[in-house]
């Protein structure tokens, strides 16, 4: 167990952290996630789309659009174009679902308060929900006993289901490229649901060190390391996130804090960009390693973000920024490790092949 955010989080478990990760990756893991923020923006007016459009205020993305019942990945982001915070938003009908990171949320909840709340109630369930990923190729074998709808479910669905007798919401999404579900339940019933979940043969329980490396293998960012304030969405490689309706001539094209940077480096490029990195050998590469074009390490061009062995890639992995003339897929530049020069070659993302239910 280690300190995170002000909880206690399990690093790992009896099985370790490489068994955990490939049981996931062949079988299910339960993850407690419960540290995350959920919030509820509820629009004063009764019309949902008064909310949608006033969280665009705050997100380059394209929240009017989304239909009920579907989620979105976006991140608020600040005047200079930089990340506030990732999120996940879900159309609940009369309702937006908004998923915010543990370290993030108190800062989140303050700045939705204080931009949305002309327009919404914004409702913070910290303490009130918690939150439960269950990840891998037999997520739906596991859940579906106990939610039988869930089957029908498609990539970032989302649906309210009793479970056990209370009501879950439930996406089809996480945070592994594995398919799988996250579930808010009611905090006094989320250890009855972990323990039902657990009981089937292929379920088991899955700490932070196997979620890291799950992610990191899956291309996923980790907000305060691989994006922060100081990274705009189009220097993280996040502008598939950014739909055609925010972007310029689009139908709502800009309106969102840093318009203007963002605006411009979607039009005329950036100076470094977010990369997957494969290390030669079976060295890890690790954060906050720096990065050179040269292996005498005179000319630096960056350096990693995130950075491990994959066990399911069977070679070390990593993330990082290098600047953008070094970008390109097959170059081999070298990182510092131990006053050595390690050659690394920039790779494509995933280092792994998505398996999400579309």
């Amino acid at each position: 167990m280690v300190p995170f955010a002000g909880y206690d989080m399990p690093v790992q478990y009896p099985m370790g952290v490489l068994k955990e990760h490939l049981h996931t990756r062949q079988k299910a893991g339960l993850f407690d996630v419960s540290h995350m923020g959920q919030v509820w923006l509820k629009p004063i007016s009764g019309n949902l789309a008064d909310a949608a459009l006033a969280l665009e205020k705050l997100v380059p993305v394209d929240i009017a659009g989304l239909k009920p019942g579907r989620q979105r990945y976006a991140f608020f982001t600040n005047e200079d174009g930089g990340i506030l915070d990732d999120l996940m938003v879900a159309n609940r009908g009369d309702h937006l679902l908004v998923i915010v990171n543990a370290a993030c949320k108190h800062a989140d909840l303050a700045h939705m308060k204080a931009h949305l709340s002309d327009l919404c109630n914004v409702e913070a369930f910290f303490e009130e929900k918690a939150l439960l990923a269950l990840q891998g190729p037999k997520a739906e074998a596991v859940l579906s006993p106990l939610c039988p709808s869930v089957a029908e479910m498609k990539f970032m669905d989302v649906r309210a289901c009793e479970v056990l007798g209370f009501t879950c919401v439930i996406s089809r999404s996480g945070y592994t490229g594995e398919d799988g579900f996250e579930i808010s339940v009611p905090a006094d019933n989320a250890e009855e649901l972990a323990r039902a979940l657990l009981a089937h043969e292929d379920c088991e329980a899955i700490g932070l060190g196997a979620r890291d490396s799950l992610r990191l293998e899956a291309g996923l960012c980790l907000y305060g390391n691989d994006i922060d304030e100081t990274t705009t969405p189009v220097e993280a490689a996040l502008v598939w996130a950014i739909q055609k309706a925010r972007r310029p001539g689009g139908i709502r094209g800009g309106g969102f804090p840093g318009q203007e940077r963002i605006f411009r480096q979607l039009e005329d490029g950036v100076r470094r960009k977010r990369v997957g990195l494969k290390p030669e050998g079976r060295a890890p590469v690790r954060a906050p390693a720096k990065l050179f074009a040269d292996d005498a390490g005179q000319h630096e061009i960056g350096h990693v973000t995130s950075g491990g062995f994959g066990p399911s890639a069977e070679s070390p992995v990593a993330m990082g920024y290098v600047s953008a003339e070094h970008a390109a897929a097959g170059t081999t530049i070298f990182a510092e490790v131990r006053g050595k020069y390690l050659p690394v070659t920039i790779a494509d993302m995933p280092f792994v092949t998505p398996t999400y239910k579309r």
